[in-house]
């Protein structure tokens, strides 16, 4: 999470959304940065109101808006099933070596998830609270342009982003079976990106 307070903006770290590049490339211009650990780093919008919202409102007497990257489900689902293939989680209880994509989503898609598919939802991250806190700029991780142009803009500060906590580079094959239960269990989840600007 990165808080820009000229700009008024809170940027939130989505996991699996390449925020760690968009960290190490302006974190010199941000005032407030937590990169650990995780549970904050990646602090979803109700953790974000509870915790960090009230320093702002109550200190400083000022909203922040807040804005965000979603990536489209089944991409995202498969940047962490390879997330979970890095050499060092051989033999760890989370590792996905031995288990091929649909199975890991037959396993996300279970009411009680293994712990090698317990990887949480975005549109759960991104809800917007009852007192109305949510995300005002949210961005397709497939629209690069889009979502670098806004903060330049916005930050008036130009960057360059380098790839960080890559997942290695392996196939990612969803047979259409377990993609349309996929898509009929989390149908929120497409909706909310599909509702996204581009």
């Amino acid at each position: 999470m990165m808080v820009f307070y000229k700009a008024g903006l809170a940027f939130l770290s989505v996991p699996k959304t390449g925020t760690t590049a968009y960290e190490n490339a302006l974190r010199d211009h941000a005032d407030l940065v937590i990169s650990e650990p995780p549970m904050l780093k990646h602090a979803p919008v109700y953790r974000y109101n509870r915790f960090v919202r009230p320093m702002f409102v109550n200190v400083c007497k000022v909203e922040l808006e807040l804005m965000a990257v979603m990536r489209e489900p089944i991409s995202w689902l498969g940047s962490w099933w390879r997330y979970r293939q890095r050499p060092f989680m051989v033999g760890k209880p989370n590792a996905t070596h031995e288990i091929s994509f649909d199975e890991f989503v037959l396993a996300y898609m279970k009411g009680q998830k293994p712990g090698f598919a317990d990887v949480g939802s975005q549109f759960k991250f991104l809800e917007t609270q009852p007192n109305g806190t949510g995300i005002t700029h949210l961005f397709r991780y497939e629209d690069q342009h889009r979502l670098q142009a806004f903060l330049t803009d916005r930050l008036g500060v130009t960057f360059a982003l380098e790839r960080a906590n890559v997942s290695p580079s392996v196939p990612v094959e969803l047979s259409a079976g377990v993609e349309e239960r996929l898509r009929r269990k989390f149908a929120d989840e497409f909706a909310l990106y599909d509702s996204i600007p581009h």
